[in-house]
């Protein structure tokens, strides 16, 4: 009978979602309530300025509404299958965007700065340093919603129906078939040592003598042997660190010998730019606030100085300063979520180390597709040219210990 694929969920959706969700309608409450008593006040009591910045803290709540309504579309249809990939995008689609409006607003503040660089006006410092002192205080109070303490974005689960073989250091395991039943062997190190661990899939074979041998890159051999644990085997001695060989698995039973070769990869927890687990929707949103901040800090200076040796000139001068920070943050958002929307590798040295994981034992990568799906999730589509039987199950095993591989695809071509 033909055997039907797992079914899988597609849901692709950053560590802490519907926390950072709520953080950011959180801030718009803020931000709308700062806006309204700023021009309603300043209304009121004829100021200027004072309907300026308020009139400027309703583009900053309509930036971060574009973050706010990207993690509620993306929470509510992340399991709609018009979606092939599910919805782990749309935040880096709603980061791109608010970085396109962001980059705008810093050429409007460089436009206006230079025009009153060379038109000097008149400046009330009596109405605006105050006003740019609450600013300050709101997008500070802005940064330490959004950030919370804890927002950083490094979840080790996955959230969907793959699943790895394993218990407890599910991240380690590699599955061999011996020809005589297939093997689980994994680096445990669930609050202990490293060890390996063996497990059969089935029964296991009586009176057998098994020991692993790991042969590392710099010609470094060592044999491990086993004691028998009950549910599995555990090697006698610990994995010196780091975990990177290739691990020959040998099982001796009544002159008969079986063996299997597999590679341990030294992937850690994340990728080292941060670029799989980064989420750009909330990145844009704190740009956005900090940003804001970082331009109420240059002007409160430029007004101080302003009005302490009457230099009107410091304050369009200032203005230039921020523009140019604000551009500069604009356009490396630009660039990482454009990167992600257009499919590009998101990590060259985890592809690296797919190719290695995978050409272990004379086969070859024939081809590698990698991209992100979401925060923390990757895809990946990987063609295998062998000549020794393998399933694609094998190739499945070598790979599990890419934790962030959310999505797998295998093809394997015979030679």
């Amino acid at each position: 009978m033909e055997q039907r694929p797992a079914v899988h969920s597609h849901v692709f959706l950053g560590a802490g979602h519907e926390k950072s969700e709520r953080k950011t309608w959180a801030v718009i409450w803020l931000c709308g309530a700062m806006m309204a008593a700023e021009i309603i006040g300043g209304t009121l009591f004829g100021s200027v300025a004072l309907v300026a910045d308020g009139m400027h803290m309703s583009t900053h709540a309509a930036a971060l509404l574009i973050a706010a309504l990207a993690y509620s579309y993306a929470r509510r249809h992340a399991t709609d299958g018009r979606f092939a990939f599910g919805t782990g995008k749309l935040g880096d689609l709603a980061g791109f965007t608010s970085a396109i409006v962001l980059a705008m607003v810093a050429l409007l503040i460089g436009y206006e700065a230079i025009s009153r660089l060379l038109e000097p006006v008149p400046i009330d410092f009596t109405q605006a340093i105050p006003i740019a002192v609450v600013g300050l205080a709101v997008n500070v109070a802005s940064a330490w919603l959004l950030s919370g303490g804890d927002h950083h974005g490094h979840s080790h689960g996955h959230g969907h129906g793959h699943g790895h073989d394993g218990h407890g250091g599910q991240d380690e395991v590699r599955r061999i078939d011996t020809g005589r039943g297939v093997v689980l062997l994994e680096v445990f190190e669930d609050g202990v040592p490293p060890r390996f661990r063996l497990r059969w899939e089935g029964r296991r074979p009586d009176g057998a003598t098994i020991t692993v041998e790991t042969l590392r890159p710099d010609g470094g051999q060592q044999v491990f042997t086993f004691s028998d644990c009950g549910a599995y085997l555990e090697s006698v001695d610990e994995i010196p660190e780091p975990h990177e060989f290739t691990a020959l698995l040998r099982i001796a039973q009544g002159g008969h010998i079986d063996e299997g070769e597999v590679a341990f990869v030294e992937h850690g927890h994340g990728d080292a730019n941060g670029t799989i687990h980064r989420d750009n929707n909330m990145r844009s949103a704190l740009i956005h606030v900090i940003a804001d901040a970082a331009v109420s800090v240059l002007v409160i200076i430029g007004l101080l100085l302003g009005r302490q040796f009457g230099w009107l000139w410091l304050d369009p001068v200032v203005g230039i300063v921020g523009a140019v920070v604000i551009g500069s943050w604009a356009y490396g958002l630009i660039r990482d979520s454009g990167a992600i929307l257009l499919d590009m590798t998101p990590d060259h040295s985890l592809a690296a180390r797919m190719r290695k994981a995978v050409e272990t034992d004379g086969d070859q990568l024939a081809d590698l597709h990698l991209w992100r799906l979401g925060p923390g999730h990757l895809g990946a589509i990987v063609s295998v040219v062998t000549a020794k039987g393998r399933t694609q199950q094998f190739y499945r095993g070598q790979l599990a210990g890419f934790r962030s591989l959310s999505h797998l695809t295998v093809e394997v071509h015979q030679q």
